[in-house]
């Protein structure tokens, strides 16, 4: 699609439905700002492409916390199988083999129209930078890090999305935390082998490693086989929660350059933590039509002073799953995580996770899906700083059971453009 053609259809919008809801306004008129901020000359002398996935559907849980007990419930949502957003991407050749690139994606809720993602304009990714065929890329801005990069495409996260994450998703396995205020380069690919590095500021006037943020990861692919690991740092500021109403008032507010981990009841104990380290490495091997994986994460979450808990949360994670196409159409895939929690303040608990799904390509960009996951949960972990007996919440979905297990099974349709 022109540049002229999209300007030309983002106007329309906006005047033809002056009435639509807010939260698809502020994305139309982010849209409309965007395509009319770019010159017209930019189709001939470079590569801008409109893009992005649409998914909905229906999610069952059988135990949801409510203040009556764990409760069933059912839910027309989004975001299932993979992130509803729309985006722009472009490069512009330089000569010499260098080229500039950005790229600018905005998250959303399909069924309400909201805006995702904390409200951000392009809260997925905001990014410029150069990339060479001969000396690699650096990128700037609202970015994914090393670890989730490099070693990702290890686990089943790109097949059957976060209800395969690890419980609770402590190790960002599904990528929920972006990290703000970043530079990344990340070297050419020699033959399969490829390296990148990443850090990122607090910008905390007079405290300069308030904040802070990097990481690194190496990766590994030839043919059937792929390879990664990599280490994640964040610290987590030292702001204290102001609003007295607040059950952590005067503890630590997160205001580190990257993205919360902590929402799932899983890890929201230790949202308070003064540091978060993140250790992964996974392999994946492909035998015909059969895909297997296997990963393996520590995630530490330190306390300090500002914390309401005291030593240092670790959660070991095992990952593995198995995915078999019985069709070009048909995927199918099993997937098992096993976390325990050691450390912080007389907690100790186990999570175990079973998960199953299927997509069904109904084209190159469409798709149903069926998947599934079941948790159960047994010890204890903190809330508020209170030791209480340990809930499920599958994968990253985030939901809490109020109870030691969880059913959760989702359907829906997916879309790309």
């Amino acid at each position: 699609m022109s540049i002229s053609t999209m300007r030309s259809k983002a106007l329309d919008t906006m005047t033809q439905h002056p009435h639509m809801p807010t939260g698809l306004r502020a994305l139309a008129l982010a849209a409309t700002l965007t395509l009319l901020s770019l010159p017209a000359s930019v189709s001939a002398q470079s590569n801008v492409t409109l893009y992005g996935t649409i998914d909905s559907g229906f999610v069952h849980a059988n135990h949801t916390a409510t203040a009556n007990g764990p409760q069933s419930r059912s839910m027309i949502t989004s975001n299932i199988l993979s992130g509803s957003r729309w985006g722009l991407r472009g490069t512009e050749p330089l000569g010499q083999g260098l080229s500039a690139l950005f790229q600018l994606e905005s998250g959303f809720n399909a069924v309400n129209g909201e805006m995702g993602n904390g409200g951000r304009a392009f809260g997925r990714k905001a990014i410029v930078g150069l990339t060479s065929t001969q000396w690699g890329e650096v990128t700037i801005g609202r970015q994914y890090d090393p670890v989730v990069n490099l070693v990702q495409g290890t686990t089943a996260d790109g097949y059957f999305g976060g209800f395969f994450a690890t419980p609770g998703d402590v190790d960002n396995y599904d990528n929920g935390a972006r990290v703000n205020n970043s530079i990344r380069y990340a070297t050419p690919n020699f033959g399969g082998l490829q390296f990148e590095g990443m850090y990122a500021t607090g910008n905390v006037a007079g405290k300069e490693g308030a904040g802070r943020t990097y990481g690194f990861a190496g990766a590994y692919s030839n043919g059937p086989v792929s390879l990664g690991a990599g280490y994640f740092f964040a610290d987590g500021g030292s702001r204290q929660v102001s609003d007295f109403t607040r059950s952590d008032f005067g503890y630590r507010d997160w205001t580190s350059s990257a993205g919360s981990l902590f929402n799932s009841p899983i890890n929201s104990g230790f949202r308070t933590a003064s540091k978060v380290r993140i250790a992964r490495v996974g392999a994946k091997y492909a035998i015909g039509p059969a895909i297997l994986g296997l990963s393996f994460s520590n995630a530490q979450y330190a306390s300090d002073g500002l914390s309401n808990f005291t030593g240092t949360a670790k959660f070991d994670t095992v990952n593995a799953f198995a995915t078999y196409a019985l069709t070009p159409a048909i995927n199918t895939g099993i997937g098992y995580s096993y976390t325990r929690l050691r450390g912080g303040r007389n907690v100790g608990a186990h999570y175990n996770q079973f998960n199953a799904g299927v997509t069904y390509a109904l084209s190159k960009r469409t798709s149903t899906y069926v998947i599934g996951g079941y948790q159960q949960a047994v010890g204890k972990t903190l809330d508020h700083g209170r030791v209480v007996e340990a809930n499920a919440s599958v994968g990253s979905y985030g939901l809490d059971a109020g109870a030691r297990t969880q059913l959760l099974v989702g359907m829906g349709l997916k879309h790309s453009f």
